[in-house]
């Protein structure tokens, strides 16, 4: 399976089905399935092959989830967030060698285009997303004139890659770095989740997370691989917005960080009506002890799920939400089909005791070469 089937079998399965809300739009998995497929076709004529790097600098919105699969049938895509300054924009085409960029209208609309042919000799095309309707070049093309001029059949490639997406690395400390996930390693993780989190097709799942973060992505995966609908914001700078939206779209699920939930908990969300919240997420840093506590007194009956994780691999542990009460400092269990195993400085198994809060069913086990 590729990652991009998430999208494609969804949309046989469920057509009519509304996948993704996004401001006043609700669209169906058909629609995103087609507007893939044009933006694939428009990104295959414009040069891009399998395992050209495709780089989505956008908010989180309609075009960005169209993006991320329309990429994955033409090439691999590198999501980076939109607050990233334009030197850092640059040394990121740069370093993956970018192919096509998508923008939005704000972004190509301050002269970064004009720049890029110098600055970024890989570069063959930039997409414009969003905003007025523009008159297209060789070099600039619409999204809106993409999805009335392309077909919706989906391209076709002898060889498919095996990376589907760079994600990079902030940057805080030196250079961006790209880490390279191939589908393979996506489709597992993502199948992982929705195993321990039970998603299905009925969940609604809101997410505040920017898609350019491996936590804000997978929130999109887990639910077109599970046939459920996403009510994708841009952030959580309107906490009282974005509560009210949770209790109007009857939303199941929820991921956040502490300081998302640090907001929340001064802001007294039982006033908000969440009865339909079946599990909310943690991840990115630790759910301090006092907000899990907090959290679970307010919402007894919603799973909470303490996750730790790293970039390359997204997901790697996770709290079990029965074990919150009982040890919600612990980093809990491995996510289903890994194990875990504790090694020395020089790669052997530590002769330790376990912690008292070990709980049982992590997999521990000798250290492997």
């Amino acid at each position: 399976m590729m990652v991009h089937d998430f999208l494609h079998n969804a949309a046989a399965q469920h057509p009519d089905k509304v996948a993704l809300v996004c401001q006043e739009r609700r669209l169906s998995y058909a629609w995103l399935e087609q507007a893939a497929n044009r933006l694939a076709n428009a990104l295959r004529e414009a040069g891009v092959m399998p395992g050209d790097r495709v780089v989505l600098h956008l908010h989180n919105s309609v075009e960005a989830v169209v993006g991320i699969f329309a990429i994955l049938k033409a090439g691999v895509f590198v999501a980076i967030n939109r607050s990233t300054k334009a030197d850092k924009l640059l040394y990121v085409l740069n370093n993956c060698r970018a192919t096509v960029l998508l923008a939005d209208d704000r972004a190509l609309g301050t002269g970064l285009v004009e720049c890029l042919p110098a600055d970024v000799p890989s570069l063959k095309a930039a997409v414009r997303c969003g905003g007025k309707s523009i008159a297209e070049t060789a070099s600039i093309l619409s999204f809106e004139q993409i999805q009335t001029r392309f077909s919706s059949e989906p391209p076709c490639f002898s060889n498919k890659p095996d990376l589907a997406c760079l994600i990079y690395t902030s940057g805080t400390t030196g250079e961006p770095k790209g880490v390279m996930c191939g589908h393979d390693n996506v489709v597992f993780v993502t199948r992982s989740i929705v195993s321990y989190l039970k998603n299905d097709e009925q969940d609604i799942i809101l997410n505040v997370l920017p898609l350019s973060s491996s936590y804000g992505l997978y929130q999109l995966l887990t639910t077109f691989l599970s046939g459920g609908t996403l009510v994708l914001e841009q952030s959580f700078a309107f906490p009282a917005a974005i509560m009210q939206t949770m209790a109007g779209e009857r939303v199941t699920g929820f991921a956040g960080v502490p300081t998302i939930y640090s907001i929340m908990l001064g802001m007294d969300p039982e006033v908000f009506d969440l009865q339909c919240l079946r599990y909310m997420t943690n991840a990115a840093a630790g759910l301090p002890v006092e907000h899990a506590k907090r959290l679970r007194q307010i919402f007894p009956k919603v799973d909470l799920f303490l996750m730790h994780g790293l970039t390359e691999v997204a997901r790697t542990m996770y709290l079990p939400p029965e074990q919150v009460d009982l040890r919600p400092g612990s980093s809990g269990i491995a996510i289903p089909g890994t194990e875990l195993w504790l090694e020395d400085e020089s790669g052997g198994m530590r002769n330790v005791s376990l912690p008292a809060d070990y709980i049982e069913g992590a997999s521990v086990g000798p250290a492997v070469s």
